[in-house]
């Protein structure tokens, strides 16, 4: 649904609240007139105390804690101990929010000030910083995104990403496409482990009771003559992991992957 993405709002306004100068209260403003809480509720002074700071805040702590589905304006509200008219004075929707908690956990990523040593330790170190982003804030790898806010997070994270690739031979949408394959491939891992850790939680159960427990219908039903690679690739690899997956194994081994095929274009 769009109110669960982000880049679903009002572009203007967006961009508007995330380039909004520092130190002011950050108030939606905007024309009133009628429309509901979104447009309304902007004539509302402003809470003391309360900024768009505050409320984003607000809304990264409530997903932190409780996942992104908690994430109402409501909720928000109740967090920060106001109305939920009160938010729309300074943000004027669920959408705009998603944006604007996108951009500050941007933001707010450890970077070193200049990315140094090889260039495959460059890349493996944005790599590692972004998975340490979803191990952080796991609702992230969960928010679909197809237009990214342009906020100052986000150019402030493409910049230092970008840097990890200068000097090394590529074009310029080479180095983009290069940057885009392995966030896809960090954030592909991040999500995995965030569902597996969801399925886990739901049902009070690990994948090695799941099987324990499931083992004898399986035993029943599946035919390891007619499936023969399935069954010793699957048995080994459930050997291996002691679960359905090991999203730790998968991310060494796919960055590895990656830095071969890198090394490869940039010697071609």
């Amino acid at each position: 649904m769009a109110k669960d993405r982000s880049d679903s709002g009002d572009p203007s306004r967006t961009l508007e609240l995330l380039w909004r100068e520092a130190g002011g209260d950050g108030r939606a403003g905007g024309g009133g007139g009628g429309g509901g809480g979104r447009s309304g509720a902007r004539t509302r002074g402003p809470k003391q105390g309360l900024s768009v700071d505050a409320v984003v805040g607000a809304a990264i702590a409530v997903a932190d804690a409780e996942g992104l589905d908690a994430v109402t304006m409501r909720r928000v509200a109740q967090h920060l101990g106001v109305t939920p008219m009160t938010l729309y004075t300074y943000v004027p929707g669920k959408a705009e929010l998603l944006d604007l908690m996108l951009d500050a956990v941007y933001l707010r990523m450890e970077r070193p000030a200049a990315p140094g040593g090889s260039w495959r330790e460059r890349i493996s170190a944005i790599a590692h910083e972004n998975l340490a982003l979803y191990v952080r804030h796991s609702w992230v790898s969960a928010l679909p995104l197809s237009r990214p806010p342009l906020g100052p997070g986000l150019m402030a994270k493409y910049e230092h990403e970008l840097s990890a690739f200068e000097g090394l031979g590529l074009g310029d949408v080479q180095q983009d496409l290069a940057l885009s394959h392995l966030l896809a491939f960090v954030q592909s891992i991040a999500r995995t482990a965030h569902d597996a850790a969801a399925v886990e939680r739901e049902t009070a159960m690990s994948d090695e009771q799941w099987w324990t427990a499931n083992a004898p219908l399986l035993a029943r039903v599946f035919d390891p003559d007619r499936y023969p690679v399935a069954t010793r690739v699957g048995s080994a690899a459930g050997e291996a992991y002691q679960a359905l997956h090991s999203p730790d194994r998968a991310y060494e081994f796919g960055l590895a992957l990656i830095l071969d095929g890198l090394e490869r274009l940039i010697e071609g």
